[in-house]
């Protein structure tokens, strides 16, 4: 039965595909496609894994079994029996094995697919003993998974090519490979890099809002995504067809033919428009009236440097330097492989600038997905970004020294992100002179930089002077700046529809800082989503702003409307907008 489930739009496009589930779990649990050469290796771990699960029952048993009758209920003793049962049930091992064989799955992920399967079928039995079951399974599956940490895994693969698939195919064909859809209830950061070069078609989450960092890395894929969905996890099981409408933030569950053929037009139609778009790949960001725009991309890794210049990016406005951090159970990358990292991503852009931002951690960037920050009752008021940093002077050092040693491959600008006190600027400045003096008393090379500062806490927004005094540049982070300013957590789908980028107070802060920059003559970037969002292009060009950092999938839609700006004509206008005490009412183009 089709059915439809509405989030929020987060990344353009139509995406039509099987629905691939990520059970949660209370232990991080790694997802990856493995060779096909890799599958008898894989369920070798599997078995490795589950037969030490079995022999911990075995060992409880035995020691069970040396106490007296009074001393062991005798529900115990069948509650053993039950999860030996479960974890030799044919349909729990043939199911993973069959994720791991037919879809290439790591044990792991196969393990908690299989569940989620076997779940629903529990939650529908009519015996209450049968359905309280359940959580015996969960409880084992968990104990699976901690014992698979400790079973060597294979080196993970290149993720596996799907072939192309027409509509017809869709339509005609359910034997063959054609696009996945992922579902989850959350991804963190380092789930999204960890799919980033997969095949998966698009996302859907229940959670998150339009600029949180599942929505913002979505966005960097090129692909569609829908987030802040609810229930969409629990709704949707594993291999139905879904749509995502990521234009309209909708979902659609097991489509007609009928809807089928009518989103696969969308979906061409939407490939035709990107294909006009690349034909402005090498053409010059200059508005109607001689203004030079420059149009720089974000990035989360090196390896996203070719990807950027090919969308035409004179630049990189912001590399998020935090992804090289996550994800490895605390073991913090040390300065030669952060080094390395930082002068792949200079000599990937061919001499145009990188700005590298220190380690943003924190909030709804936790380290590892396991290790999120429940000892403060708001993470995102809490230690971290630069307070992070400045409270682990060894990390931060070894990460200056290491962006400094980079600086010598390539034009490096270093940016500082949640500034908010000059105490905080000055400890910051001498950290990077002690980083520097560090380098010259080993005899490394370095090379200069230039340094900015992050506007992104309306504090910062409020006394820039302090802050033009200090830095080289300035780069406003409007998705920070916007949840600080209105007391909106960014990630919270239940909020979403108040985290408003045309709220007078949010203009009135961008406006300030464009215009402060200009007048001390101290470049101003945007980096934030705002810079890619095409319904804002004008205005933040009649505010003045001349450098745009966005995704590299949003440049070229950019660029389309710096071409046809005329930057002069729109500041009148822009200045009304931002007086307005209802900006969106005068957003209609000028």
């Amino acid at each position: 039965m089709t059915f439809s489930i509405h989030g929020l739009a987060v990344a353009r496009g139509i995406a039509i595909g099987r629905a691939v589930l990520v059970a949660s779990s209370r232990i991080d649990v790694a997802h990856y496609f493995i060779e096909a050469s890799q599958v008898e290796a894989e369920i070798d771990r599997l078995r490795l894994g589950r037969n030490a699960v079995v022999d911990e029952i075995h060992r409880l048993q035995a020691s069970i079994g040396n106490m007296g009758p009074k001393e062991t209920p005798h529900e115990l003793k069948a509650l053993l029996d039950v999860h030996l049962m479960l974890l030799q049930d044919d349909e729990l091992i043939g199911g993973v094995k069959h994720w791991i064989t037919q879809r290439l799955y790591n044990a792991e992920w196969a393990l908690t697919t299989q569940l989620e399967v076997i779940a629903r079928q529990f939650d529908e039995m009519e015996d209450e003993y049968l359905r309280e079951r359940k959580a015996d399974l969960e409880q084992l599956a968990e104990k699976v998974l901690r014992a698979l940490k400790g079973v060597a895994s294979p080196v993970l693969p290149p993720a596996r090519a799907l072939r192309k698939k027409s509509q017809q195919d869709l339509l005609l064909d359910d034997t063959v490979d054609v696009p996945l859809i992922l579902i989850a209830h959350d991804l963190s950061p380092a789930d999204m890099l960890q799919f980033k070069h997969s095949v998966f078609a698009g996302f859907i989450t229940d959670v998150g809002g339009k600029t949180s960092h599942t929505a913002i890395v979505a966005r960097s894929l090129n692909i569609p995504a829908v987030v802040g969905a609810r229930l969409a996890s629990q709704l949707v099981r594993q291999d139905d067809w879904v749509i995502i409408d990521g234009d309209a933030g909708v979902v659609v569950v097991d489509p007609s033919p009928i809807i089928l053929a009518e989103y696969g037009f969308k979906q061409r139609q939407g490939e035709l428009e990107r294909g006009r778009l690349g034909r402005l790949r090498h053409t010059p960001a200059v508005t109607l009236d001689g203004q030079k725009i420059e149009l720089l991309a974000n990035i989360e890794m090196p390896e996203d440097a070719p990807g950027a210049l090919q969308a035409g990016a004179v630049g990189v406005g912001l590399f998020r330097s935090e992804f090289l951090f996550m994800g490895r159970q605390g073991r913090l990358p040390n300065e030669e492989e952060q080094y390395q990292a930082y002068r792949r991503a200079l000599e990937g852009m061919h001499g145009l600038p990188v700005t590298i931002r220190t380690v943003d951690i924190g909030a709804d960037k936790p380290l590892d997905k396991a290790l999120r920050d429940d000892a403060h009752l708001n993470p995102a008021l809490g230690l971290r970004a630069i307070r992070w940093s400045l409270a682990d002077p060894a990390m931060f050092l070894t990460q200056l020294r290491a962006i400094l040693r980079a600086a010598v491959h390539g034009q490096a600008n270093l940016l500082i992100p949640m500034l908010a006190h000059a105490s905080e600027i000055r400890q910051t400045l001498a950290l990077i002179e002690q980083a520097r003096a560090e380098l010259d008393h080993r005899g490394v090379a370095h090379g200069p930089v230039k340094i900015g500062a992050m506007i992104e806490i309306p504090a910062a927004a409020l006394t820039l002077q302090v802050f033009l005094r200090y830095f080289d540049f300035l780069s406003i982070g409007t998705n920070d700046l916007i949840q600080y300013t209105l007391a909106i957590d960014r990630a919270d789908e239940s909020v979403a529809h108040l985290y408003d980028p045309l709220h007078p107070a949010v203009l009135r802060l961008v406006a300030l800082t464009i215009a402060a920059g200009s007048a001390q003559g101290k470049p101003v970037s945007l980096c934030g989503e705002m810079a890619g969002d095409i319904s804002l292009t004008r205005l933040l060009l009649g505010l003045g702003l001349r450098s745009f950092s966005m995704h590299p999938a949003q440049i070229l839609a950019v660029k389309q409307e710096v071409l046809r700006a005329d930057a002069g004509k729109l500041v009148a206008w822009a200045e009304q907008v931002v007086a307005d005490d209802e900006p969106g009412l005068r957003m209609s183009k000028p």
